[in-house]
């Protein structure tokens, strides 16, 4: 059965999405069959992937209204598939709001297909609303980019409290998978001060993979492209199949 990992963060601009499409895309390339769901209503993963959503989607499935599995897609990156979204995924909180068991919606669905895949990734919105608290109550271990910046840590209280909260009472198994350190630019004092922060904070948590500044990582999902396809001699995609083996290696 296949490992699920959300990657979440409600603050935006942390590179959570580029995060989830790049790892996706690298342990793909370690031949790791992986699933992408893209949970976002603003379908980054799904067109950085070079998608466009048919009329089947993530917001279909979790409406109970298609299986998870009819909505998925082929990507360029052999042994990756996508579930994808668009606009339509944010009057899913509202149409959820009164279903019956729903949280559970996105376990059902990806445990529908969990055996066809040895990791299911899900990208979260930015927000900690019904459609993140689905992805944790799906998934075994959360995945949190942290930018290396002045305020990091702002905001990291409130997405821990939610995990707490979804252990307690939705899904007792939920790990934290890592932290990962995003957007570093070694050269400076604050990067360095804001690595040993976290590290501070999370201890042995911190993944030893960090993501440095990239140009090509900002260019890649204009061409639909994960960053080992873009510019596989990049900083970015050094950084991204570092981490897809240190993934691997920790679910052996």
């Amino acid at each position: 059965m296949g490992k699920i990992i959300c990657v979440a963060n409600q603050k935006g601009g942390v590179g959570k999405t580029t995060t989830a499409v790049n790892l996706a895309a690298c342990l793909a390339e370690n031949g790791k069959t992986t699933l992408l769901a893209d949970m976002d209503p603003q379908g980054n993963a799904t067109s950085g992937l070079g998608v466009r959503p048919g009329k089947k989607t993530v917001y279909e499935a979790l409406l109970g209204e298609c299986t998870l599995q009819s909505t998925v897609e082929k990507t360029k990156q052999s042994g990756l598939f996508v579930c994808p979204a668009d606009i339509r995924l944010a009057g899913a909180e509202l149409e959820l709001a009164g279903m019956s068991r729903r949280e559970y919606r996105m376990r059902a669905a990806l445990e529908s297909v969990r055996g066809d895949y040895d990791f299911l990734i899900v990208d979260c919105p930015p927000s900690l609303g019904l459609l993140t608290v689905n992805a944790l109550t799906a998934a075994q271990s959360i995945l949190i980019p942290i930018q290396c910046e002045y305020y990091a840590l702002e905001g990291v209280t409130a997405l821990m409290n939610t995990v707490q909260r979804v252990k307690k009472g939705l899904n007792p198994a939920l790990e934290i998978e890592g932290v990962l350190l995003t957007m570093l630019d070694g050269r400076t004092n604050l990067g360095l001060q804001v690595v040993a922060e976290v590290k501070k904070h999370f201890k042995r948590q911190v993944f030893k993979t960090t993501v440095p500044r990239n140009v090509r990582l900002g260019e890649a999902p204009s061409h639909g492209l994960p960053i080992h396809l873009y510019d596989p001699r990049s900083s970015g995609a050094d950084a991204y199949r570092a981490l897809a083996r240190e993934v691997i290696a920790n679910n052996r």
